[in-house]
């Protein structure tokens, strides 16, 4: 996987590429779909939730440039494999789940395979985990159409937030600069994902 979809996507960096070479990605998805662990596209988990495809995975966390000393927010990890990638970049990595039973499972594969500097939440995703932050870096297991005011606000002044964002039939990884109390979206790549619930676009009233 990492020198067939990682690597040629220009993603090279040994912290990004030694995290993925050492996590078992099928240990993270339900039993019956552990032989499509490894495929080029995004992992349909069940229950609204998506296993990024490994090249938008990988250079989303290329694109935040996450280092020792940052704390993570994770939206949407799972049954736990962003999280266990990125706690082994970061200080620390809170992960939110919607999902009660997703969110334990997460943690209980999380704890079994040693990963001892994170932390699985339940809870709404467009919340994030406000009690916990600010945060330096967050990063969405998804896409978004509009990314909530709420969520922006728990990330850390000089911070950084990655998502696909939904833009029509196509979709664009972005990067939020956080400078001096205001996000600012940058392009980072070309990639496509579900819209994560929660992050939908807000209807407009018409008259």
């Amino acid at each position: 996987m990492v020198d067939t979809q990682v690597r040629p996507s220009d993603v090279t960096k040994f912290p990004i590429i030694d995290a993925m070479l050492n996590v078992p990605r099928e240990v993270f998805v339900p039993d019956h779909q552990r032989e499509a662990a490894y495929i080029g596209e995004t992992l349909d988990l069940g229950g609204g939730r998506v296993m990024l495809e490994p090249r938008n995975f990988a250079k989303l966390l290329d694109a935040l440039a996450i280092t020792p000393a940052d704390v993570v927010l994770d939206l949407g990890c799972g049954l736990g494999y962003s999280t266990a990638v990125i706690a082994r970049m970061a200080e620390f990595v809170v992960a939110v789940e919607d999902d009660a039973d997703r969110a334990n499972l997460a943690q209980e594969l999380l704890s079994e395979h040693g990963v001892d500097n994170a932390a699985v939440m339940n809870g709404a995703l467009a919340e994030g985990a406000a009690k916990s932050g600010p945060y330096d870096i967050i990063i969405l297991e998804g896409a978004a159409e509009e990314v909530p005011a709420g969520l922006l606000k728990q990330l850390k002044d000089g911070g950084r937030i990655g998502a696909i964002m939904a833009e029509g039939a196509l979709g664009v990884a972005r990067i939020g600069y956080k400078i001096d109390g205001v996000v600012n979206w940058r392009y980072a790549f070309n990639a496509s994902a579900p819209v994560v619930a929660g992050f939908e676009k807000t209807p407009s009233f018409a008259f």
